[in-house]
């Protein structure tokens, strides 16, 4: 039994793996792996754990179809082609319920950092411009007491966001979903809301779907049009569901007050992009997961799948159950 990954993961996953026999061979080098390179190391292995965005299309499903199991290192799966998966009949598992609260943390900082302009004040004090404007009326922020916090997907991660949200702040709770999250309406006395008046209605408006075809750029400058000029955008779930350019113009021109983005669009982002340089926007590096908990326990569950996999069984954390 032999496993592929694609870059290094915390310990805890590859020593389970090795307890139960299984060949760990790992991608160590400092660059990423080119998708034909991917493809030929994978022939010749049984099972692929995938760490970040290595784009698992269908031409690789194709010709890698021998593979009895891939294990994605992340909660989110729009880099894999899972229909061409199912055809290939191989099962795929993600990480699922492991980085909530890590993630939750990244959105709640980033509001904060925005709502007080933090980012580009600690860059005033390293440009050394402390003391550069006395005025009373210079670099002021928003207060989030009592303000209303949207959010676009209360699973999980949207779920604790809410409730830090509604405990630190006493923040109204307005929810865009699918289907209604009784949970949070009877706890946190959320409303669900069309996308419309989310918009409308949000001081803070905090994504956290899944991207898909539907949420794909949904985020766009008529969307930003309909949201408050006061208003803060956060994103922590995926860069695809905004369109930067539209977002730049919207800050800009003053269409919204601000954005906290941990996910941009390309990725990464390039170092002289304009929303680096605004004193309302806080960026960070698609760190969300990135705290020592969080990463160990995605290591455990896809060394779990892994395990999985190649014995035959059900994968604990399937995505498309469609191949059994």
């Amino acid at each position: 039994m032999k496993v592929f990954v694609t870059k290094p993961i915390p310990d805890i996953g590859i020593h389970l793996m090795q307890d139960q026999g299984i060949d760990v061979t790992i991608w160590d080098q400092d660059r990423p792996l080119m998708q034909q390179e991917l493809i030929e190391i994978t022939k010749q292995h049984s099972a692929l754990l995938s760490v970040g965005p290595n784009r698992l299309d269908a031409n690789f499903l194709k010709e890698c179809r021998h593979l009895k199991v891939i294990a994605l290192y992340s909660v989110g799966y729009d880099h894999i082609d899972v229909e061409a998966a199912v055809q290939s009949t191989i099962p795929v598992a993600n990480t699922p319920n492991v980085l909530s609260d890590a993630t939750t943390d990244i959105a709640f900082i980033l509001m904060l950092a925005v709502s007080r302009k933090a980012f580009y004040m600690h860059k005033q004090i390293i440009n050394g411009a402390w003391n550069s404007n006395r005025s009373t009326k210079a670099n002021l922020g928003i207060e989030l007491k009592n303000k209303t916090l949207g959010i676009l997907g209360l699973g999980r991660i949207g779920q604790e966001m809410a409730k830090r949200c509604k405990g630190a702040y006493n923040m109204n709770i307005l929810y865009c979903n699918r289907a209604a999250n009784m949970v949070a309406e009877e706890e946190l006395q959320a409303t669900k809301v069309s996308f419309a008046e989310l918009l409308q209605r949000s001081d803070v408006l905090s994504v956290h779907c899944s991207l898909t075809a539907e949420t794909k750029g949904v985020f766009d400058l008529a969307a930003f049009k309909k949201m408050k000029p006061s208003a803060i955008f956060i994103n922590t779930a995926r860069g695809q569901i905004h369109q930067e350019q539209d977002l730049i113009k919207a800050l800009q021109d003053g269409i919204i007050w601000g954005a906290g983005l941990d996910v941009t669009n390309p990725e990464p982002m390039k170092p002289d992009n304009p929303l680096l340089f605004m004193p309302n926007v806080a960026v960070l590096p698609h760190i969300g997961s990135a705290t020592v908990e969080a990463r160990n326990a995605m290591a455990r569950l896809a060394a779990e799948n892994i395990i999985c996999g190649l014995k035959g069984e059900r994968l604990p954390n399937i995505v498309n159950p469609e191949v059994y």
